[in-house]
């Protein structure tokens, strides 16, 4: 009978140990893939003490165990040898039939993942630990609490389809990311009374910016997402019934490509009865309506009600630019400042206006095309002491 395998401090050695020369250990072993491979460490044992000058690491028993644990449950060896690049792109090609909207946010995720060290590590390396490191960087590298949230939330679900397919053996982040950075965004609010009519009045007094005023009115008064305005045709203003349809939305991609998609949510397909100050807006804006040589046609939609200075429809980044320049303005000629205000400030301030006067929740939900009521009543938390001083003198009087 063969005499037993010792380390030089006379330990019986495993099938597949040895010790080198230089008194380092080794395992080798056949992986699931039917590859030979090694590992090695500076101690034997979990208790050996790590040798002097000598990067301390796992004993090779313990990485023996992680071995037949992943050979056991049929771990890919390293992870497919994998990057977390290779992963979010993999994960990202299988997705079918997205949103312009989204298809840009994957594509802002993947630019930011290509400037990275992170992104050329390989995923079976990837710990808890360095998930939480990578994100506090991009936050102290100047990335925003928002940015943060749109990288997490695809290199997640990506990890997530690398344990499912038995890449890794644990998702490394799969933790609440406000544990971890700090979130700095500014939560938009809505502007009061006073704050609206002012700048309406300084929108429609103005030499230069009276020509958006009812668009902007319509903004306010309607709860309109922006790109569903600049998605209205002619045909989707209904004056006999004093309605306006909302089934699609206009977008435009970076390539300056045109896009008509659906409504944000199946509850974003609805129709938003006109007050008769929107209607006379609305008259307005048809009745001022430049007619160009040929009527843009994006995806079948034609009669946009706003076009540029090409004839093709105005987009959202055009009334974002105007309310830039006209708050700039403002603030430029009076002591008491404007708050920032952009097209969905606008949404958010019908929808508190709305809230405010005692709107069914049921009915608000509706008009603003939330698949959600939650998101609805959530702006009831934006109410002030007085809105609830009031409310609850109403209530006392009934």
């Amino acid at each position: 009978m063969s005499e037993k395998r010792r380390d030089n401090r006379n330990r019986i050695l495993r099938q597949g140990e040895s010790q080198r020369s230089d008194g380092r250990y080794m395992f080798k072993y056949i992986d699931s893939a039917g590859q030979v491979k090694y590992v090695y460490s500076w101690r034997l044992d979990r208790n050996d003490k790590t040798p002097a000058g000598k990067k301390h690491d796992l004993s090779l028993r313990e990485k023996e165990k992680r071995i037949e644990a992943d050979i056991f449950d049929q771990i890919v060896p390293d992870g497919g040898n994998m990057t977390v690049l290779d992963l979010v792109k993999k994960y990202i090609s299988l997705k079918a039939g997205i949103r312009h909207n989204t298809e840009a946010n994957y594509n802002f995720v993947i630019r930011i993942i290509e400037k990275e060290e992170f992104g050329k590590k390989r995923i079976d390396k990837v710990k808890l630990s360095d998930a939480k490191a990578w994100l506090i960087k991009l936050q102290k590298d100047g990335r925003g609490y928002s940015s943060i949230k749109s990288v997490r939330g695809v290199v997640r679900p990506a990890f997530q389809m690398a344990y499912d397919d038995d890449l890794i053996r644990k998702n490394p982040f799969e933790f609440q990311l406000a544990t971890v950075v700090v979130n700095d965004s500014v939560t938009r609010q809505a502007i009061t009374r006073k704050q609206q009519r002012d700048f309406l009045n300084f929108v429609k007094s103005d030499e230069h910016f009276s020509q958006y005023y009812d668009g902007i009115y319509i903004l306010f008064h309607t709860g309109l997402r922006i790109s569903e305005f600049v998605g209205l045709t002619k045909a989707d203003i209904d004056f006999e019934n004093r309605k306006i349809r909302i089934d699609h939305q206009l977008q435009r991609s970076r390539r300056m490509e045109y896009i008509i998609e659906d409504t944000k949510t199946t509850s974003g397909t609805r129709l938003v009865p006109m007050t008769d100050d929107v209607y006379e807006c609305f008259k307005r804006i048809l009745s001022a309506r430049k007619k160009p040589k040929i009527e843009p046609m994006i995806s079948g939609y034609t009669g946009f009600l706003f076009l540029d200075k090409n004839d093709m429809p105005m987009v959202a980044l055009h009334w974002e630019k105007y309310f830039q320049h006209i708050c700039e303005k403002y603030n430029s000629i009076y002591r008491v400042q404007m708050p920032k205000i952009t097209p969905h400030v606008c949404r958010h301030t019908f929808c508190s206006n709305m809230a405010k006067s005692g709107m069914n929740p049921k009915t608000l939900q509706y008009i603003m095309g939330h698949s959600d009521i939650g998101v609805t009543l959530n702006t009831y938390t934006h109410l002030g002491f007085e809105d609830v001083k009031d409310e609850m003198q109403r209530v006392c009087n009934l």
